[in-house]
């Protein structure tokens, strides 16, 4: 912990504990509570403020990282806020493209964040399963925020319960069948990088592999919003 302490700048710290309470706040494990996001709030405006001029210069990688997972997931929640109520974020065009905000001083979208920042600087597939993009099929939000210390062990850990989740990775063993996430489609070429085939990263993380004669496919993704009912 001092050894974190001292390879972080001044003022890094505090965006770290308000996203943990926020996050812990309003996210539970049927959805997020937007609603009560929208009636109040102050504690997102104040998160988005400090992600406006968090100080990226002189970061490790391990701050770098954990910063930009949560930016992502908390201006996630901003973009549905500021058009809410909706019943899916891709109900808002451009939801991902077109809106921009200030990160660490830069303006940059949603997908600028995953594809220009988080993608190519960290090389890390396990990502993949922390950020959520606000819809039903996205494994769940995270009621925690990713700290420099724990961040590689977060990743681990929930990319271990996304692919081990029967709702997530849909297993039929009587119909000798897997149905995959659209995620493991539209990024392949990343978890490619890991390993030969897409089950072969799956069956990385199961609990019980899944037999590579299993008919394969990918379900169709819900984009409803992941709210709290």
């Amino acid at each position: 912990m001092i050894l974190w302490a001292q390879s972080t700048v001044a003022g890094s710290t505090p965006f770290f504990t308000r996203a943990d309470a926020f996050f812990k706040k309003y996210v539970f494990t049927n959805g997020v509570d937007y609603k009560n996001i929208k009636g109040n709030p102050a504690d997102l405006n104040a998160l988005v403020t400090q992600i406006a001029s968090f100080p990226l210069s002189g970061q490790n990688k391990a701050t770098q990282k954990a910063f930009y997972l949560n930016a992502y997931n908390i201006l996630v929640i901003k973009n549905v806020i500021d058009h809410y109520p909706i019943a899916k974020p891709t109900d808002v065009v451009g939801f991902f493209e077109k809106f921009y905000f200030s990160v660490g001083g830069v303006q940059l979208s949603l997908s600028d964040i995953e594809n220009k920042k988080i993608r190519p600087d960290f090389n890390d597939a396990r990502v993949h399963f922390a950020l959520v993009c606000a819809a039903k099929s996205c494994p769940p939000l995270a009621n925690y925020a990713f700290t420099p210390d724990k961040v590689e062990n977060q990743l681990e850990t929930l990319t271990r319960a996304a692919l081990n989740n029967n709702s997530f990775i849909m297993v039929d063993n009587a119909r000798m069948t897997v149905q995959l996430s659209e995620i493991l489609n539209w990024y392949r070429d990343d978890f490619l990088l890991v390993e030969k085939s897409l089950l072969g990263y799956v069956n990385r993380y199961r609990n019980t592999p899944i037999p590579t004669s299993y008919r394969q496919s990918f379900y169709t993704y819900n984009w409803l919003l992941n709210e709290k009912k």
